[in-house]
């Protein structure tokens, strides 16, 4: 029997240890990415089942390749463009203060001169964007103010890596005057770059998926997609700039094709897979020897970096006019050293501004703090204080009708206008700073308060009031409100707004006088409009859809008295058998096939 290729036991290997570790650790709250780096360090430094780390970490690196891409086509260039001050601004001020005050830390502990201390500082002021883009994507936070802007300041570090490696050849031995022609030349190889990049993906890239889309050929677009974002990478590598930033680009410039959606479930799958190996590759990397040497300086300096760099990051979140919440998140996001804090030590090793030795030890550091992020980020949380809304003068004047409304959202703005119309006042509260100016902007009188605190309620004369009507759209807050007006003012009916049919059941067993799903009267309608598109007289379809709500509310009253699962039987008026999704049947077909099936799978939640 023939031996298995390395290669391809090296790649079961690291598939198993991301499946065994992954599920493990997201189990344990630590996430995934802390999963593959632990994975990868049992399988490389431990068990040495694989040797050459620094090799599958340079293949894996397409997997941030792959990540950068897809950001890239969640934003398009107007939106990057009202970005333009988070990057060149924030992202600015960050590299420079922290590259600053982290080149004097290493200058006092003596391990460096200054030429090889400015290296060393600047390059662990890059942070890496792998490990911060799963990170926010784990918690779905990357369209969040704290993920666009944290994705800003690593936007403008994978720019700083070119006057970066031009600044090592500037301050090597001998370089200075090769320095500025390279950097100049560099610059301009990096501009046509950059530039013949955006001209291809304004009007090359779009015909060519048009073309390959009118074809049909599936696995075509796959090949275009991979194509495209491979090469784009590698035109940017050619010209000094990360293969990261090609990616990016190229997923800007098809941010607005019809083909974006097509694109990103391609491109999905590699991008998982080969980020999962990227994390395991860091892990294989680790040079436990080099930790075991230098324990207690690294033992310092992880810690003491993280610590300053938060600090800076923190700082100027702060001066730039983000939250106290978001600013900490984003200074525990970001502590870490960057993949590109190894190409920076190993090109000032090459050129003779710092040991080879101290190269290995700082990219330890890297490496380490890169492992600690996960952990920085759950420290955070404990200094996250609770959410700061605007707080606006709660005046009551003029309140007290006899209809309160909690909650202003899309839901209470539709219902205020059929109650206006019919000529009641209504009493709004709202707790949104933001809202109460749009409205008012419509002609409408909001009272800003909690409606979850019992004083504002009575300042705004709910003892007055013969209807409360809550709309807001958090279940939670729903339930505490409810409950607050069931307790204290017992009298008052409670109209409703139910987030789902759980919901509605809840609420139900509560005798609140009247609940309503949000989204049933919208589908409902929907529904029937879709009937009468496909011909059927409005009549029919307005008989069909009463039919469906009746079946709907003698199911609803049957599961708040038997349970959940009651009343399967009771939701369509003819038996209805699930269709397979890949050869679907003609109804005659299926009715003839089974007609006494009974059974549907249909979601709850109306």
């Amino acid at each position: 029997m023939s031996a298995l290729n390395p290669l391809f036991t090296e790649t079961i290997v690291m598939l198993g240890g991301a499946v065994v570790a992954a599920p493990i650790f997201k189990k344990l709250g630590l996430g995934t990415v802390l999963g593959y780096l632990a994975a990868g360090v049992v399988i490389g430094p431990v068990l040495h089942g694989i040797s050459d780390g620094e090799q599958v970490l340079t293949v894996a690196e397409l997997g941030v390749v792959f990540l950068l891409f897809i950001i890239g086509l969640e934003l398009k260039p107007s939106r990057l463009w009202q970005m333009r001050r988070d990057i060149f601004g924030l992202g600015s001020a960050q590299v420079l203060l922290s590259g600053l005050v982290l080149s004097c830390l290493v200058r006092v502990s003596g391990i460096l001169d200054w030429n090889g201390s400015i290296i060393a500082g600047f390059g662990l002021a890059l942070s890496s964007t792998a490990f911060a883009m799963q990170i926010l994507d784990d918690e779905g936070d990357i369209n969040s103010a704290c993920g666009q802007r944290s994705f800003s300041i690593l936007l403008l570090q994978d720019l700083a890596i070119v006057p970066l490696i031009a600044l090592i050849n500037l301050l090597s031995a001998g370089g200075a005057n090769a320095a500025n022609d390279n950097s100049i030349s560099g610059f301009l190889v990096a501009i046509l770059a950059v530039s013949g990049l955006v001209v291809a993906g304004r009007y090359l890239l779009t015909p060519l998926f048009q073309i390959i889309g009118r074809t049909g050929a599936r696995e075509a677009m796959i090949a275009a997609a991979l194509f495209v974002v491979m090469g784009s990478a590698a035109l940017m590598q050619l010209a000094g700039l990360s293969m990261a930033m090609g990616a990016f680009l190229a997923g800007v410039m098809l941010a607005e094709s019809s083909y974006r959606h097509e694109l990103e479930a391609d491109i999905e799958p590699f991008r998982g897979v080969l980020l999962a190996i990227f994390f395991i590759a860091v892990g294989l990397s680790l040079q436990l020897e080099v930790i075991l040497d230098n324990l207690l300086l690294i033992i310092a300096a992880v810690p003491l970096v993280m610590l300053a760099k938060g600090i800076v990051i923190y700082g100027v979140c702060r001066l730039v006019g983000t939250s106290h919440n978001d600013a900490i998140r984003i200074a525990c996001l970001l502590p870490q050293g960057g993949e590109f804090g190894f190409v920076l030590f190993t090109t000032a090793a090459t050129a003779g501004i710092m040991p080879a030795s101290t190269a290995s030890l700082l990219v330890a550091i890297v490496t380490l703090s890169m492992a600690l992020t996960p952990v920085a980020t759950r420290l955070g949380r404990r200094l996250l204080t609770e959410e700061d809304h605007e707080q606006l003068e709660e005046s009551f004047e003029g309140a007290g009708s006899d209809v309160m409304m909690i909650g202003f959202s899309r839901f209470g703005q539709i219902a205020a206008q059929i109650l206006l119309a019919g000529g009641r006042d209504v009493t709004v509260i709202d707790f949104s700073a933001d809202r109460i100016r749009q409205a008012a902007s419509f002609g409408f009188r909001i009272y800003f308060g909690d409606g979850q605190r019992m004083d504002v309620l009575r300042a705004a004369g709910i003892d007055r009031a013969k209807l409360v009507l809550v709309c807001t759209h958090k279940r939670e807050v729903t339930d505490k409100i409810v409950e607050l007006v069931q307790a204290e003012y017992p009298q008052a009916k409670l109209f409703v707004r139910s987030y789902d049919r759980i919901h509605s059941i809840d609420l139900r067993n509560r005798s609140v006088d009247y609940e309503l799903r949000e989204t049933l009267e919208s589908g409902l309608l929907f529904g029937r409009r879709t009937l009468e598109a496909l011909g059927i007289p409005e009549a029919t379809a307005y008989e069909i859809g009463e039919d469906i709500r009746k079946r709907d509310e003698d199911r609803l009253a049957l599961q708040v008295t038997q349970g959940f699962q009651a009343g399967r039987d009771m939701l369509f008026s003819r038996p209805v058998s699930p269709e397979p999704l890949l050869k679907p049947k003609r109804a005659k077909e299926a009715e003839d096939e089974d007609p006494l099936a009974t059974t549907v799978t249909v979601p709850e939640r109306a």
